[in-house]
């Protein structure tokens, strides 16, 4: 292993943003170890992604507390260390929902898998972490979570994306004394699952900035939201 590779996390790397940015990591001479819900997916992108360098699959649900410790025996066996942790799962873009009139049980399985899945998987993976030089994790966002968005729409995506914006600031301003760097990326309109076909951007042009602040290091910006690299206001 090269001494400059760093060793990188992507949940939900077995389709769109998550495999792109899988796969650009690996492109810049990372090891990436993605992870994904189903098994039988993930291992089929792993497939596809040892094209583009060393990567390793993980078995992960992210609202699983036992596949979290699995995860993170396997990776303090192997690596001994996390240099990237990319919190890129998520789920239910509710457009059908408003404010009003939302289902509140679906809005919570929104905020577990969406705000406390990165953040219970973060807490986790912290003693790797802080074991790397200088570590950076990031928190796939959205535009619909800034303050200025909360005009009632797609409710349990929104709020949940403002929470995870919260939580970027919060762990910014604990971790930076270990030099641990969390920001938060929103990578546009992009044609995924939940994206759709009429999206602007493709999977590689969404992930360009969330592979490039994942590889900031120590003096780079921390507790800060970007789009297209560029600070955009939480």
């Amino acid at each position: 292993m090269k001494s400059n590779c760093k060793i990188a996390l992507v949940t939900g790397a077995n389709r769109g943003i998550g495999f792109a940015i899988a796969k650009g990591l690996l492109q810049k001479g990372h090891t990436v170890i993605a992870t994904s819900r189903s098994e039988v997916t993930g291992k089929a992108a792993v497939h596809k992604l040892s094209a583009f360098g060393n990567v390793v699959y993980c078995q992960l649900d992210v609202n699983d507390p036992k596949n979290i410790q699995d995860c993170y025996h396997f990776l303090e066996s192997t690596y001994g260390k996390l240099d990237i942790l990319v919190n890129n799962a998520g789920i239910n873009y509710d457009t059908w929902q408003t404010v009003e009139d939302a289902d509140l049980i679906e809005v919570r399985e929104t905020l577990e898998t969406n705000f406390l899945a990165p953040w219970q998987l973060t807490q986790n993976l912290l003693p790797l972490l802080k074991r790397a030089t200088s570590a950076s994790v990031v928190n796939v966002s959205s535009g619909a979570g800034s303050l200025s968005s909360q005009t009632g729409g797609t409710p349990g995506y929104s709020l949940s994306k403002l929470a995870l914006n919260g939580l970027t600031l919060q762990l910014a301003n604990r971790l930076q004394p270990y030099n641990i760097l969390v920001n938060s990326v929103c990578p546009g309109w992009v044609r995924t699952a939940m994206g759709g076909d009429s999206a602007t951007k493709s999977p590689e042009e969404g992930a360009d900035t969330i592979v490039w602040v994942a590889l900031f290091e120590n003096g780079d910006p921390t507790g800060k939201f970007f789009r297209n690299r560029e600070e955009i206001p939480f």
